[in-house]
């Protein structure tokens, strides 16, 4: 499956920090901070690192979904529908995930 490449290339615009990487993973696009994936493309959605407090709370919002693989949800991970993804929200999601992504050991 193919990913948004527009999306891909608006987190490229905002994840300018040397520390972040991008790799190229499961037919998607993930982007890491000091060796922990932070966020993703997957086909046209956002795919979002959250620590466990942070999760219950992103399901409430528009557009989330529990990001799940072969059946099985992933556990400190959301999906962002793309038609939920406007400038302000996109920022958001990417200080929040930075945030609890940011402050995990390098690996």
């Amino acid at each position: 499956m193919a990913y948004d490449e527009t999306l891909a290339q608006r987190l490229r615009t905002r994840l300018t920090d040397p520390a972040l990487t991008e790799r190229k993973m499961f037919g998607g696009l993930a982007f890491f901070t000091n060796g922990n994936m932070t966020v993703g493309v997957h086909a046209d959605e956002l795919i979002v690192r959250l620590g466990p407090d942070g999760i219950a709370a992103a399901l409430t919002r528009p557009g989330v979904r529990p990001f799940e693989v072969g059946g099985r949800s992933m556990k400190g991970w959301i999906l962002v529908a793309g038609d939920h993804l406007d400038d302000p929200e996109l920022d958001a999601w990417l200080a929040e995930a930075r945030d609890y992504a940011g402050a995990l050991p390098p690996k």
